[in-house]
């Protein structure tokens, strides 16, 4: 049930996002040579491997790492990165992966393949064991301000409190932070 209802919102929030997808595309394009896609390697359920589109928002040669371990994310950004990542654009192509089956709109952040530490403290606490989200309970939470150790312990609180409820609650969290364009650092 959950797959069907992830796979109808996510076929119909492509076709109302194909604009603000297109116009976030070219102004990629314009600022940046390269690809206006960015194929990050992600940890997805059990610990497998996946690749989660995004639009990009660093320049080419930017080191493939957390965000908040690049020295000076302002160097590593295009011009339009800031704006992009603020607004969550640059998400956006994570309906391919929900499409796909990879990813669930609610569900923990997928690590990326070399955050050692956080795909450690989720195989411990179980969390891995989830279908990785957009958004999820740490990201309404914190997002980018809380300590791995406490993105773990909220990811395994969705796991233990997970339902129908606590979803529409996240996903409303998520609009409004969105809306907000809080708790983005970088």
């Amino acid at each position: 049930m959950v797959r069907v209802l992830n796979l109808i919102v996510a076929i119909i929030l492509l076709l109302i996002c194909l604009i603000p997808m297109f116009i976030t595309a070219l102004l990629i394009f314009v600022v940046s040579p390269g690809p206006v896609i960015y194929w990050s390697k992600r940890v997805g359920r059990n610990n497998s491997l996946f690749l989660m589109p995004k639009f990009r928002s660093m320049k080419l040669e930017t080191p493939q790492v957390a965000t908040h371990l690049l020295k000076d994310t302002s160097q590593q950004m295009i011009s339009v990165g800031p704006f992009i990542r603020k607004t969550s654009l640059d998400e956006l192509p994570q309906l391919y992966s929900i499409i796909k089956g990879d990813m669930n709109f609610i569900g923990p952040r997928p690590a990326l393949f070399n955050q050692d530490d956080l795909i450690e403290e989720r195989t411990k606490r179980n969390v891995h064991s989830l279908t990785p989200g957009v958004t999820g309970w740490a990201q309404v939470n914190g997002r980018d301000a809380v300590s791995i150790l406490e993105k773990t312990k909220l990811d395994e609180f969705y796991l233990k409190n997970k339902s129908l409820g606590l979803d529409f609650k996240i996903l409303l969290l998520t609009l409004l932070k969105v809306f907000k364009m809080s708790d983005v650092s970088h």
